[in-house]
């Protein structure tokens, strides 16, 4: 049985337990919760909790960020994305997507004006490499052009500002920020904002890379928290699968992907 199918057979496997779908709702619902908080709100026997998140972390549907002392529960939607690719992307997404659209522009018109926090998202994937190259990857400004189609430039120390910039020759710059954090080469957190030229009263979103070596593969973490709006969430959701799949195939097969994944 190859990786992928163990993995999807995983997902499924998780799935079906409707006690590990209600604790990935309350996940949607708020994601970065403790196992405290998750008890608290399920009226669950921590034990129980713990035996079905494990099974959750294993699946890849939940992973685990240690922020201090805690450990905090996040959606990971790359299982899901890869069942959503194989089974309904190219058949039925058209037909899909119409139908969604249909339905959060029902849940809109029923929404009251009380604000709805937007969650944070998180992303986890395996790449067979090293720590360092994985670093060398998120800050090397040419390497950041081949798979991301922008370079990525800045000295990455705490502080200093970083910028996304177009690779057509115009010099245009489409993201900025500064560092936050520089820990190589396992942990860089980086301001990231979308609109340089705008005037937000807003406080910039924030990026967490976190690499994690074991033997011959690293755990790469992006979390992506203080999201203006639903709409970048959207964008960041479609947007973080395509850059980290071309990351991945550049560093394990010293390319990137055929063609560009955020044309599809």
């Amino acid at each position: 049985m190859n990786r992928e199918a163990t993995v999807m057979d995983a997902a499924f496997k998780a799935l079906a337990d409707p006690t590990r779908r209600l604790l990935l709702d309350r996940l949607r619902e708020r994601n970065g919760q403790t196992l405290g908080e998750l008890c608290e709100r399920l009226e669950m026997a921590r034990q129980s909790a713990t035996q079905h998140l494990n099974v959750l972390v294993d699946a890849g549907l939940v992973t685990v960020v240690r922020r201090g002392r805690q450990r905090l529960h996040y959606l990971n939607p790359a299982p899901i994305h890869e069942i959503e690719q194989r089974w309904i992307a190219e058949f039925e997404r058209p037909r899909l997507e119409a139908l969604s659209a249909i339905r959060n522009q029902a849940e809109e018109y029923a929404m009251t004006e009380t604000a709805v926090s937007v969650p944070t998202y998180v992303y986890v994937t395996y790449i067979r490499a090293s720590a360092e190259q994985v670093w060398r990857a998120l800050t090397d400004a040419d390497l950041t052009a081949r798979y991301w189609g922008h370079a990525n430039v800045s000295d990455w120390q705490p502080g200093s500002s970083w910028e996304h910039r177009r690779t057509d020759g115009s010099g245009a710059v489409d993201v900025v920020g500064r560092v936050l954090e520089a820990e190589p080469p396992t942990r860089l957190v980086i301001t990231f904002e979308d609109r340089p030229d705008a005037e937000l009263e807003r406080e910039p979103s924030v990026v967490t890379f976190l690499v994690e070596p074991h033997e011959e593969i690293v755990r790469l973490t992006v979390t992506h928290e203080n999201l203006p709006d639903k709409e970048m969430l959207n964008g960041i959701s479609q947007g973080w699968p395509a850059v980290l799949a071309n990351l991945k195939s550049l560093l394990e097969t010293g390319d990137v992907l055929p063609q560009a994944p955020w044309e599809m």
